[in-house]
């Protein structure tokens, strides 16, 4: 069987949609599209009104991790998240906005991989003694039933070895468990916009291809999206650990945008503009939405170098992505609270492309991680 020579990422965020296009060329991955199509999404359903703080339930064995602000509560969210991501017209509208983009970007291939709202995904690492193959699957389930808010039979559960130095033989298992009615919505989405789903992963994963690659080092990847501010810690080239704050960059522009009498949205398009260092502005204004991103860098941290096997390791970088990232004043304060390298990454340093484009990729570039990193997940 021939092997597909182009691979569309899409990545649907709470801003719209991102989708890069890269075909191989001699094996290496190499720009051939992009569109982004701007549109305020409810991607993580908001609409579920209970919550609950779910971090105290993880079995000894295991290492889970949550959204830290909050993690949907069973009784009722699972029906809404039913209901609402059954919806026909919902469906089709998400499908004509991909059709749409296609048309616009001239996508050439049919051929794509998405990515699930991390905000929907249970993330875990567990630890098993030695067990057989076949036996793996069954033991896992019922180790993700003891901390999920779900029924385990709604929930999609996919384990996967990490190539870690276990002396007393266990296994250490990644486990991933999404809700089976998220993947039939993004599958339908798919289909019905003309696209053939190959693949349907968590941005951590997306992420981590497209701004850590095969590095090997303990970093971390702070994505500052328009809702959400997600932290995931990358070891051996794999994300970890993953949790979040409902702070994003939203929150900045409402300040910015009171600071210079603008309006939201023309705060948003100042906000990572270079000319905003000539403004003076000073980080004290946004400390009460930058310290808790802080906070949480330093929390998340400490939690994963406690943890047995961790003792010793060493963090080198932290790596900003999302649209927000480009604010300098975010960037900064990181900075200088951590004694390690702090900056934007770039997704586009994997690509090949045309020097001439190069200004307008980077700028886009932390909006794309996540699609680019999907793309380049065949490659």
């Amino acid at each position: 069987m021939a092997k597909e020579k182009s691979y569309l990422g899409v990545d649907i965020g709470a801003h719209g949609i991102k989708m890069v296009e890269l075909k191989n060329t001699k094996n290496r991955p190499q720009l051939w599209t992009y569109g982004i199509l701007e549109k305020n999404l409810d991607i993580h359903l908001h609409n579920s009104k209970k919550i609950e703080d779910k971090e105290d339930k993880k079995p000894e064995n295991s290492q889970a991790y949550f959204p830290q602000d909050k993690v949907m509560k069973a009784d009722n969210s699972l029906s809404q998240m039913q209901e609402v991501l059954s919806d026909e017209d919902r469906i089709n509208q998400y499908a004509d906005m991909l059709k749409i983009l296609m048309k616009q970007s001239k996508v050439s291939t049919k051929h794509a991989s998405s990515s699930l709202p991390v905000s929907q995904v249970f993330h875990t690492v567990i630890n098993l003694p030695k067990v057989e193959e076949k036996a793996i699957s069954t033991i896992v389930k019922a180790e993700v039933a003891k901390m999920i808010p779900y029924p385990i039979e709604e929930m999609q559960v996919i384990p996967q070895k990490i190539p870690v130095e276990n002396k007393n033989g266990n296994i250490t298992l990644l486990v991933t468990a999404a809700p089976k009615i998220l993947i039939s919505f993004y599958s339908k989405i798919f289909q019905r916009s003309g696209l053939q789903l190959m693949e349907l992963e968590t941005e951590a994963f997306a992420l981590t291809r497209s701004l850590v690659g095969r590095d090997t080092t303990v970093s971390m990847i702070v994505d500052v999206g328009a809702e959400r501010t997600n932290f995931f810690i990358i070891d051996n080239a794999t994300p970890m650990t993953y949790r979040s704050l409902h702070i994003g960059g939203n929150d900045f522009d409402r300040i910015l945008a009171s600071i210079l009498g603008l309006e939201e949205a023309v705060a948003s398009k100042v906000k990572s503009s270079l000319s905003i260092e000539n403004m003076k502005l000073s980080s004290d204004f946004f400390v009460s939405i930058l310290d808790p991103i802080v906070q949480e860098i330093k929390y998340s941290f400490d939690l994963y170098l406690r943890q047995s096997g961790n003792i010793g390791k060493r963090p080198e970088k932290i790596v900003l992505s999302g649209g927000a990232s480009l604010f300098p004043l975010i960037q900064d304060y990181i900075a200088q609270k951590f004694d390690m390298k702090v900056f934007v990454g770039n997704p586009w340093a994997r690509v090949m492309h045309q020097d001439g484009i190069k200004k307008i990729l980077d700028n886009l570039g932390p909006r794309m991680a996540v699609s680019i990193g999907l793309a380049l997940r065949n490659f």
